[in-house]
């Protein structure tokens, strides 16, 4: 997936305490995330010379900077 945040530490964040989510879940979530920052990029142009990180880098710097919650259903 990515280096860098480490994938235990998202895992870390994402978990409520008590259950460690597995990593098909931090999967969900993250993908999820980046479908909401692409849905959101293409509704707003970019600058040519703008430098653009991925989707999925910027969801997992938002779970592990504790922006992002997992919430079971």
């Amino acid at each position: 997936m990515i280096n860098d945040p480490p994938v235990d530490l998202l895992i870390e964040k994402l978990s409520d305490g008590g259950e460690e989510i597995s990593r098909y879940a931090l999967c969900v979530v993250a993908s999820k995330r980046a479908r909401q920052i692409i849905e959101k990029e293409q509704s707003a142009p970019k600058a040519l010379d703008e430098h653009v990180d991925k989707e999925l880098s910027i969801a997992g710097r938002e779970i592990a900077s504790g922006k992002i919650k997992y919430v079971k259903d």
